[in-house]
């Protein structure tokens, strides 16, 4: 559901009334706005759920369990914090696929990359995911998935994502606090300026790298 303007949304009790044979299961509902875009979003959904996929996640996500959810996106104008993600993996344990959209940075960013700085920060370890799509997203949510003191990748993932972006997180292709994760990957697929170098291939030792299409 969407509308332009925020006092068009209908109030969270409203939407909730309007579902009344629903048996045992709860209705949920929350109302995000958006004012960069001038959009707002409705989520309404039965609990326990069934669904595969939940869309447009954002900071004003209620939680819970849903454990056939297979595909999560995760779109905010405010900063998602690495708490924020563990209660995602938590909600999520079989997700296979995340795409994330944030331009805002890390307000809690902790970016030593010591284990020692980071000790009171919960490595995030996603058992089941196998696609990650941060294309369009701040550098700290690239950080957020690709440093080993942060998240913990299984092996054979796919990973969408800008090239000039990555090469910065990276300080092009030599940080140590990054190469775990980026071994894990199988496939690259890439956006932006085309650019291939040795150092990238060597980076991602087992992936196989897809470039921009030249138009």
């Amino acid at each position: 559901m969407f509308a332009g303007d925020k006092l068009n949304l209908p109030p969270t009790e409203d939407i909730q009334r309007t579902f009344i044979d629903f048996g045992k299961n709860e209705v949920i509902s929350y109302v995000d706005y958006f004012p960069e875009i001038q959009q707002g979003r409705c989520h309404i959904y039965s609990y326990p759920s069934v669904m595969l996929y939940y869309g447009d996640i954002s900071n004003n996500f209620r939680g819970g369990l849903f454990k056939y959810v297979r595909v999560v996106s995760l779109y905010d104008e405010h900063p998602f914090e690495h708490e924020f993600f563990l209660r995602i993996v938590q909600s999520f344990p079989s997700m296979q696929k995340v795409c994330l959209n944030n331009n805002r940075s890390q307000n809690r960013k902790q970016s030593n990359e010591s284990n020692n700085n980071n000790q009171n920060l919960p490595v995030i370890q996603y058992s089941s995911l196998s696609e990650l799509v941060i294309i369009d997203v701040h550098d700290d949510y690239i950080e957020e998935f690709l440093f080993d003191t942060k998240t913990y990748l299984p092996y054979n993932i796919i990973l969408h994502i800008n090239h000039e972006s990555l090469q910065r997180v990276t300080n092009n292709f030599t940080r140590d606090a990054t190469r775990i994760n980026c071994a894990k990957i199988n496939k690259l697929n890439l956006t932006g300026e085309l650019k291939c170098s040795n150092s990238l291939k060597e980076y991602f030792p087992y992936a196989e790298i897809r470039y921009p299409l030249i138009h």
